[in-house]
C-alpha cells in the first residue's frame, strides 16, 4: 500500500489536494447577515433539502438520509453535514454546492456551509420509511 492508498476522500475532492489531505470538504453560499428580520426555523431548512433530489434516485436527500446534522447559527447562519449514497458518487464534487445555494435561498439566511462527511457511511438504515417505500427497500 503506498501513501496515496492512505489518503482520506477528501483528498480528492475539488479544491482539495493530496498536500492537505485533513482539509474537509466544503461548499459555501450566500454571506453573513447582521441584520437579520427573523430567525430561520429547522423545519424551514428542511423543506428546501426536500426539494433536492439524488440524480440516480427518485427520493430526495433528506428522507435518503444524507443530511447527518443540520445547525441553526447566530445571524441565520447555517451548518449542515452530508453525506453521499457511495464515495464514488458522480455529484460527489457538486451536491454540497447545490445544497448551499439551495438553503441560502431561505430568505433572510445567512452564511450556508455544507460539509461533505465520509463518517458514519450512509447505510439505507438512514432513510425514512417513505424512501424506503419509494424505492421498494426494506
Amino acid at each position: 500500500m503506498n501513501d496515496i492508498d492512505q489518503l482520506p476522500l477528501s483528498a480528492f475532492m475539488p479544491g482539495n489536494s493530496v498536500s492537505s489531505p485533513g482539509k474537509p470538504f466544503i461548499a459555501n453560499a450566500g454571506k453573513k447577515n447582521d441584520n437579520c428580520k427573523s430567525q430561520i426555523q429547522l423545519n424551514q431548512v428542511i423543506e428546501y433539502l426536500q426539494t433536492i433530489f439524488d440524480p440516480e434516485l427518485p427520493v430526495n436527500i433528506y428522507d435518503l438520509g444524507l443530511i447527518y446534522d443540520i445547525k441553526l447559527l447566530e445571524n441565520n447562519n447555517i451548518k449542515i453535514k452530508m453525506s453521499l449514497t457511495a464515495p464514488g458518487c458522480p455529484v460527489a464534487g457538486e451536491m454540497p454546492g447545490q445544497v448551499a445555494e439551495k438553503v441560502s435561498q431561505i430568505p433572510d439566511s445567512g452564511l450556508v456551509q455544507v460539509e461533505l462527511v465520509w463518517e458514519p457511511a450512509w447505510t439505507k438504515d438512514r432513510m425514512s420509511e417513505d424512501a424506503k417505500m419509494a424505492l421498494d427497500v426494506y
